[in-house]
């Protein structure tokens, strides 16, 4: 029997973090603390496949030998980016922005085997259709969540779910950071069987 290769998350997310504990597969984390400011004129699948394979780059001095997780995540309105808000005013913009609209979504992933260079990268969409928000919702969604370093001031996983009608994703984790569905066919690739 060999042993199952390291894995590696390169996130701070516990967000991401909670939704890999779901294929009980060990694993750890690294911050990969990389500029996630997009470049001029650069497209959101763009954007989100550089900053997943950033993060998962990062981490490969440090685990030279691991299948490492990159993993990235925008919010598109009106063909315009919504990244993290960083604060609680641009947050107040941002869902004021998207009340009432549908808000397209993209998920970088990234699976580098730090050993062989191997790399895999996708990108998988999702959409959300927010309710109409009142300036009251808002604020009250934000000082129970404080999601500034969610894309699009949106975390489904806590509160958020009150925000929306609808969610349109053939993989809901997806949604959370972590598409599951696509990094276990990943996964498969490189060898490793989560059940």
């Amino acid at each position: 029997m060999t042993t199952p290769p390291l894995i590696i998350l390169s996130s701070t997310s516990s967000a991401r973090k909670s939704v890999l504990e779901r294929l009980l597969l060990p694993f750890q984390t690294f911050a990969p603390e990389i500029d996630e400011t997009p470049l001029p004129n650069e497209k959101p699948e763009d954007l989100v496949l550089r900053l997943a394979e950033l993060k998962a780059h990062a981490a490969q001095i440090t685990y030279p030998n691991a299948l490492v997780i990159g993993s990235d995540q925008v919010a598109i309105v009106n063909d315009v980016i919504l990244g993290k808000p960083g604060t609680y005013e641009r947050a107040v913009k941002q869902l004021q922005r998207v009340s009432g609209q549908t808000v397209n979504f993209l998920t970088g992933l990234c699976l580098l085997n730090t050993k062989t260079q191997q790399i895999q990268i996708d990108s998988i969409p999702f959409g959300i259709q927010f309710r109409t928000l009142t300036l009251s919702q808002i604020e009250q969604y934000l000082h129970q969540e404080k999601p500034y370093n969610c894309a699009g001031s949106f975390r489904s996983e806590g509160l958020g779910i009150v925000l929306i009608e609808k969610i349109i994703a053939e993989d809901p984790t997806a949604i959370m950071g972590l598409p599951l569905i696509r990094l276990i066919q990943m996964f498969e690739k490189q060898g490793v069987n989560v059940i």
